[in-house]
């Protein structure tokens, strides 16, 4: 039974691109893993910008800096 984890910030994902990202990763897993999508289980975990660091700041602190994960 496959478990994916996903881990992002808390920045405005709507519910079709988490959508998205359900149905991606368990045809994901189904094509290259040959695992039933019906025992396969994704979570989505959004945490708050104050709560994730990286390079010693939170990302809040990255934000208000202009820095984001966007592409260029």
């Amino acid at each position: 039974m496959p478990y994916v984890k996903i881990e992002l910030t808390r920045e405005g994902v709507t519910r079709e691109q988490k959508q998205e990202l359900i149905s991606g990763i368990t045809n994901l897993i189904t094509d290259v893993l040959n695992k039933d999508p019906h025992l396969t289980h994704v979570v989505i975990q959004e945490i708050e910008l104050d709560d994730w660091g990286y390079a010693g700041d939170q990302v809040s602190v990255l934000r208000e800096k202009g820095i984001t994960a966007d592409k260029k």
